[in-house]
């Protein structure tokens, strides 16, 4: 591990990703399903657009003219690698959305001793990562026809990431997410209670579940997932884009409208949590917003009170939201920032145990292989005991990290 002469303390990123290896599924479900669990392919490229939110790749046939990628295939679905899954190692000017191959990209973005490598050298002791093919919080499975096999795959996802991605090779520096069937919330919380049994303290759900066309979080349809995550301590955590759909203004908006408003789908699911009674009925119920950014908390959290002391007589909340949504904020939600000066500057009103801090590895907003410089020049106003609580402090409380900072293994 590279301290460096550095007195910035090791960073523990909350918001890293993994490409998959091409082995996860195929290695670990029956063998009635190889020829239809997710697998990867080398073809051509036809075409691909990404416009207005929307990222519509096109497979070409073998002979067809085209960059050749690698792309993962299951049921009607054909989802390229692109250069965007992982850009770390490649000059942000030469960064474009085209299609890769596994030899293309960084090995740090599927292989644990490659990861580690790359971890020392950004000045980052432990990371919780993200998937990719099955999408942030799982939609690849949960738009699936064949829900057996789908629950199926989402079980050998977190069998891979507890034993393989998480496993021994780690050294504990890499922190298991699990994925649940959003499909069905007393499977989802079947699944939190099997992976918590091993260890496991967070699960990636759905920033807006009604945009996947799932019951909202205002309903009563979650409960049996809910009561789960606050039975075992699991943390509910949240990544943009994991609504499958990024905030844009217009269909042919380019791809750099959206990368500005990225935090948007986090700043309405925040207010749909505050809102919806749930964290006082589920008093241990904790959730965090990968990527979301801080600055924008403060004024949410002022006009939340201002609508709820004022207005909500007839806002429909007056039953079941009994305390100011500040409140319920500073004791139930976590924002994650990699880059976010406005938002440090302002701490005070978003709270100091509120923060964590992410890299972004491998992808194209990621400050790797300069987290901890980023990290100086945004925090070089703060004491040391501050700097020290959001780059590493309130993970470990959070994640239920050894006081080392390192996932402690299965239960």
């Amino acid at each position: 591990m590279d301290t460096h002469a550095s007195t910035f303390p090791l960073i523990i990123s909350v918001d890293d990703h993994t490409v998959e290896p091409a082995g996860v599924w195929q290695d670990r479900l029956p063998a009635r399903y190889r020829d239809t669990a997710p697998r990867i392919v080398r073809a051509p490229l036809k075409e691909m657009t990404f416009l207005g939110g929307r990222f519509r790749p096109v497979m070409g046939e073998p002979g067809d003219e085209g960059p050749l990628g690698d792309w993962w295939v299951y049921e009607d679905l054909r989802r390229p690698l692109t250069r965007l899954d992982t850009a770390v190692g490649v000059d942000r000017d030469e960064v474009r959305l085209e299609v890769i191959t596994y030899e293309q990209m960084r090995p740090g973005s599927y292989d644990v001793p490659a990861r580690l490598a790359d971890m020392d050298l950004n000045h980052v002791q432990s990371a919780l990562c993200f998937p990719t093919f099955p999408r942030f919080c799982g939609q690849t499975f949960t738009e699936a026809r064949d829900r057996e096999l789908a629950l199926l795959c989402v079980r050998a996802y977190n069998d891979w990431t507890v034993e393989e991605w998480c496993g021994p090779d780690a050294r504990g520096r890499l922190i298991p997410l699990a994925l649940i069937p959003l499909w069905d919330p007393e499977l989802a919380a079947a699944e939190v209670r099997r992976n918590a049994a091993r260890g496991v303290r967070a699960v990636a759900f759905s920033e807006i579940p009604p945009h996947l066309g799932l019951p909202s979080v205002h309903t009563d349809a979650w409960d049996p997932f809910l009561a789960a995550c606050d039975e075992t301590g699991t943390v509910v955590a949240m990544h943009i884009g994991s609504s499958s759909r990024m905030p844009s203004t217009s269909a042919d908006a380019p791809p750099a409208v959206g990368s500005v408003i990225t935090f948007a789908n986090c700043c309405f699911s925040m207010v749909d949590w505050l809102l919806s009674g749930k964290f006082e009925r589920f008093p241990n119920l904790r959730v965090m917003y990968a990527e979301g950014q801080i600055g924008w908390i403060p004024y949410i959290l002022e006009r939340a009170d201002v609508v709820w002391e004022e207005n909500r007589g007839w806002g429909g909340v007056a039953d079941k939201v009994t305390r100011p949504p500040s409140e319920l904020f500073a004791e139930h939600v976590h924002g994650c920032f990699f880059d976010d000066a406005f938002g440090l500057r302002n701490l005070g009103s978003i709270g100091l145990g509120n923060v964590l801090y992410e890299t972004d590895y491998p992808h194209s907003d990621s400050t790797w292989p300069k987290s901890r410089e980023v990290g100086e020049a945004q925090m070089g106003h703060l004491p040391a005991d501050v700097v020290e609580r959001i780059v590493r402090g309130n993970a470990i409380e959070l994640l239920g990290l050894t006081p080392d900072g390192l996932w402690p293994g299965p239960a």
